[in-house]
């Protein structure tokens, strides 16, 4: 079987981790709707790592 370069999903305590914030700061992004790459997956939400990198490199993360 090939191996392949499939990316898991994580969740807001890991994506908080990884964004060296709190998780409750990253459940108010996702109320506030400022465009970080969530998708709720039954009823939990869910992260990609390329994309929250992405995301951050954009600028769109940045708080005015």
């Amino acid at each position: 079987m090939d191996s392949l370069n499939v990316e898991k999903w994580i969740n807001i305590d890991e994506a908080a981790d990884y964004l060296g914030v709190k998780p409750g700061t990253v459940r108010d992004w996702i109320r506030k709707g400022n465009g970080i790459p969530a998708h709720k997956i039954g009823k939990q939400w869910k992260f990609k790592c390329s994309e929250l990198d992405a995301w951050v490199k954009s600028g769109r993360s940045a708080i005015d």
